[in-house]
């Protein structure tokens, strides 16, 4: 097939073009730097510079691409596009990553149709953000939670959008867990090393995580498959707070981490934050593993922080 990954040199693109190419897929691959054009070439891929949030930009390089599945991984999470990481505000953190997600899924849709291709495979999100309310892992036919009157939002209520257009649009959107693997980490290491990382209150909420060559595999499965609907792609264990934060500091060498109540925590870091720390939702695989015959080569954090950190 010939296939379009729209953001191929984030931390997901990176792990994925190499398995299309490897499967036999002909890989075109986007940047928003030339700079970055001789990495997408040592991965395989044809590289294109493409602005996501230009539609003239986006309608060229997807027709002169001619793909038969367009691929959107387009974030701008990295602290060259989004500065310092600043969970207390991520409305203005995710600023250009939730226009990409509501005008450059839009753009990719409109660029897709007007060449007539059906297959669409979208990134979505699906770490803690679960509906609260109920057991504490959630599956597809769960919603999920928006925080209606938070800074997170802004950043949800565009992940829903993705969600509703792609779906809408015949396509599949994939909900992610949360990224561990190569590059993928590293800010959060950084801070449990320094302590500035603390678990709030009980670290009761429960997050899922999932390697970033898993997250790519099963991308492959979607694209090759043609499959519609949502996919949560997650490994085998989601877990409180309380279990894998620490278990992430002693894989990084570092002490354990700090405890601090929900009330500092709210005001140091925001709403998000508390959420995820004391009622965040983890979600489950089954669907993946059934449907696209999925097989996870890291299906627990617990093996894999310790892989990735030794």
């Amino acid at each position: 097939m010939r296939v379009f990954v729209a953001g191929g040199t984030g931390v997901l693109g990176r792990r994925l073009v190499p398995q299309l190419v490897t499967r036999g897929h002909q890989v075109t691959a986007t940047t928003t730097s030339a700079a970055k054009l001789d990495q997408l070439a040592r991965l395989g891929a044809d590289g294109v510079v493409m602005d996501g949030l230009d539609a003239a930009s986006v309608g060229e390089a997807v027709a002169d691409a001619r793909p038969d599945a367009i691929v959107h991984q387009m974030t701008a999470i990295s602290t060259t596009h989004a500065g310092k990481p600043d969970i207390k505000h991520p409305d203005r953190w995710f600023a250009i990553t939730n226009r990409l997600r509501t005008e450059g899924t839009d753009h990719l849709l409109a660029a897709a149709e007007a060449i007539g291709v059906s297959q669409v495979v979208a990134q979505g999100y699906a770490s803690w953000n679960g509906i609260r309310e109920g057991g504490w892992v959630k599956t597809e036919q769960d919603p999920l939670d928006l925080l209606e009157g938070t800074a997170a939002h802004v950043g949800l209520k565009a992940l829903r959008h993705v969600e509703n257009v792609v779906l809408e649009a015949g396509g599949a959107v994939l909900r992610y867990g949360a990224f561990y693997g190569p590059g993928a980490v590293d800010d959060q290491v950084e801070l449990v090393r320094k302590r500035q990382y603390p678990l709030v209150g009980r670290g009761s909420g429960y997050s899922s995580w999932v390697h970033l060559d898993d997250a790519a595999s099963a991308t492959v499965l979607a694209v090759e498959q043609k499959v519609r609907g949502v996919f949560n792609i997650v490994d085998d264990e989601p877990a409180p707070a309380s279990e894998w934060l620490p278990h992430l500091a002693a894989c990084a060498g570092a002490k354990r981490p700090r405890r601090i109540p929900v009330w500092l925590a709210r005001m140091l870091a925001g709403d998000q934050a508390v959420v995820m720390m004391t009622e965040g939702r983890g979600f489950a695989n089954a669907k993946a593993k059934r449907e696209l015959g999925w097989q996870l080569r890291h299906p627990s954090w617990r093996q894999g922080f310790q892989e990735e950190l030794a």
